[in-house]
């Protein structure tokens, strides 16, 4: 199955990402330092890691595994080698998470930020039934227009995503955690300069 994200060069989008009026790139980095940070996880799955942005978070002491999940192998061999000091705990996915013959294996802590909006709600219960973590780390971008990529010189790169973005919504969200198991914990927003904003939510599997 086809994914546009296949095709993004790396560069293009880590130079768009960063741009002083996206600052997406900074954001999520601090962000995903907060996420790596806050639960009791040995082990961690970071959906749609790209270029590996907030590794350097990760610490060897406390996690024995953090598997990185990408559809673009580029990206993956990038984070390896960006990232060679994590070379015994960092494992490399590459997957289409929109495949039918999905396989992942499990982690106690599973992060997806900006992840959601290319795979849909139903497709991201099916990860996270197939994960089974503890805890799930999200973050989705809140529009306050019509577009979902901020405007940049580096636009025309990212026209092919129309075809697999989902709208998101806080309390969709929610909804279909709770379907699946999951009751919702913290929740965090941080404002971006061209009034966009992401939304950090948290949510624990809920004890039988």
């Amino acid at each position: 199955m086809y994914n546009p994200w296949e095709e993004i060069d790396l560069k293009v989008y880590e130079s768009h990402m960063s741009l002083q009026s996206v600052y997406q790139l900074q954001a999520l980095n601090e962000l995903m330092k907060g996420q790596l940070h806050t639960y009791d996880a040995n082990t961690a799955m970071i959906l749609g890691i790209a270029g590996g942005n907030g590794l350097e978070h990760i610490d060897t002491e406390k996690f024995e595994k953090v598997y990185g999940v990408d559809v673009n192998q580029k990206y993956l061999d990038e984070c390896q080698r960006r990232y060679c000091e994590l070379a015994d705990v960092f494992v490399p996915v590459c997957v289409n998470l929109l495949s039918k013959e999905l396989q992942l294996p499990n982690a106690e802590l599973l992060i997806a930020d900006l992840l959601i909006e290319y795979i849909g709600y139903a497709c991201f219960q099916k990860v996270v039934r197939l994960v089974d973590p503890r805890y799930v780390s999200c973050v989705i971008q809140i529009n306050t227009d019509d577009s979902f990529v901020s405007d940049s010189p580096y636009l025309q790169a990212f026209d092919g995503l129309n075809m697999v973005h989902h709208q998101m919504e806080e309390n969709e969200l929610k909804g279909t955690m709770k379907e699946i198991g999951y009751e919702t914990g913290s929740r965090a927003e941080k404002k971006l300069p061209n009034g966009k904003k992401l939304v950090q939510i948290d949510f624990a599997r809920m004890k039988n």
